[in-house]
């Protein structure tokens, strides 16, 4: 545990904070702020392009919720309510700017990896930044791609196994009584049904699940709201005013400085939406479609719909139910604060803590495939999808502050080499972009 902490509290240091925030404001700059600029375009895109006519495994849809399935889970219930239990209300404010920022590094991640993805020998595509790095870049970066594999294959069991199965477990004991074993029996046998199946098994439940879940989850966390709205003033001015003064010590809470809101509210958001980790690009290299900028704007909606949607209704339920001073932390905080509002409202976050871990097991599993192939070929899909399996009863017995650290410290393993990876594409993701929007120096012409 003291050497887990001590390489975390390295690794999630002012260098990989400003790194991570620094290549989200450079591409924003360099697109000219299209992200925000074109989020509408990129939601018409999704629907009326949504079934894809290129060359690929699944649909730009089953694209995205492939993405949204790894990234929308216990980040957004547990992530957020241990971000702020360790941090204060402050920390959901950095979540939002890296949200902000992160939309331009998934547009850039999702482009390069459309642009840069290969068919493995059962000619399925992949793709994602160990691709993007061996296709795009000189021969003297290519050992990121490997770094990038090694920590993504490993990561995976971290941040989208154990720690999905020990934050489900937990909630289930805490509301049901349910022991932790069974918990993770039921999720490993759930989970073995769809992977066995591949990325379009995959795509498919999540195609269905994914839109079904997030409605629901954010319409309860908007009726807690809508029941509280003369509240909602005072929740936003903590959230701001602990972003960028040291919140003080109250009740269970330890007290913070600015410096933990910034370190806990990047490293959670990081942790839900995934914008830097080079996580999604692989799910995107997937998708029916010979347009890379297409891709990267619908990849872009992920990050907004995970983070500045779902994060912020699950912390500012937290914040206006005045829990968070508790002491309580992780999804305990977030079932307290809907308990409070509703009746029965802990039975609302268990379930939708059930479905969000599920949806994310089945995603990752797909990346983490996608790294060992990258490493070994396609004859180690089948022993990774059994180690896959096997690992998620283990994370209900373990400890979940350990699990987290370990989470943490590899997400930023992952992350380093992917950040290297953009800055030096980015050149080639402003042209590419530049030439879509102004082929021969036209403006727009693009319905989009």
């Amino acid at each position: 545990m003291d050497i887990i902490t001590t390489v975390n509290d390295w690794a999630w240091g002012p260098l990989m904070l400003a790194l991570l925030l620094g290549t989200g404001l450079y591409l924003t700059l360099g697109l000219r702020f299209l992200p925000v600029r074109k989020l509408p375009a990129g939601i018409r895109l999704l629907f009326r392009g949504g079934r894809g006519d290129g060359s690929g495994d699944i649909s730009p849809f089953g694209a995205l919720m492939t993405s949204l399935s790894a990234t929308v889970g216990t980040g957004n219930i547990a992530g957020v309510a241990t971000a702020i239990a360790l941090g204060g209300p402050g920390a959901l404010f950095w979540m939002w700017i890296t949200a902000l920022l992160g939309m331009a590094i998934k547009y850039a991640e999702a482009l390069c990896a459309v642009k840069f993805r290969e068919t493995d020998e059962q000619g399925h595509f992949s793709g994602g930044p160990m691709y993007y790095i061996k296709n795009g870049l000189h021969k003297r970066w290519h050992w990121l791609g490997v770094a990038f594999a090694i920590f993504g294959g490993l990561a995976g069991f971290g941040i989208a196994n154990t720690v999905q199965s020990n934050s489900v477990s937990e909630v289930l004991r805490e509301s049901f009584s349910v022991p932790p074993l069974v918990t993770g029996l039921v999720l490993m046998v759930l989970v073995a049904t769809v992977i066995l199946g591949g990325i379009r098994r995959i795509a498919v439940v999540a195609s269905w699940l994914v839109p079904f879940m997030a409605v629901a989850y954010v319409l309860m966390a908007m009726i807690v709201i809508a029941l509280n709205i003369s509240e909602v003033p005072s929740a936003i001015n903590t959230i701001i005013s602990g972003a960028l003064t040291p919140t003080a010590a109250t009740g269970g809470f330890a007290g913070a400085t600015v410096w933990a809101a910034l370190r806990f509210g990047v490293a959670r958001g990081i942790f839900s939406n995934e914008a830097g980790l080079g996580s999604a690009p692989i799910a995107h290299a997937a998708a029916r479609t010979n347009q890379p900028v297409e891709q990267g704007m619908i990849a872009m909606l992920g990050t907004f719909i995970d983070t500045l949607l779902i994060c912020t209704m699950t912390g500012l339920v937290i914040v206006i139910m005045d829990v968070w001073p508790t002491g309580v932390s992780g999804a305990n905080l977030t079932a307290m604060a809907f308990s409070n509002a509703l009746p029965g409202g802990h039975y609302i976050v268990a379930l939708g803590l059930c479905i969000f871990a599920f949806t994310t097991m089945i995603g990752w599993s797909f990346y983490g495939e996608r790294c060992v192939v990258f490493l070994f070929g396609t004859k180690a899909i089948m022993p990774f999808r059994i180690a896959w399996v096997l690992a998620i009863p283990l994370g209900t017995l373990m400890e979940l502050e350990f699990v987290w650290l370990v989470a943490d410290t590899l997400n930023a393993f992952m992350a380093l080499p992917n950040l290297i990876a953009l800055l030096l594409l980015a050149p080639l993701v402003f042209k590419l972009t530049k030439d879509y929007f102004e082929p021969a120096g036209k403006k727009d012409p693009h319905s989009v």
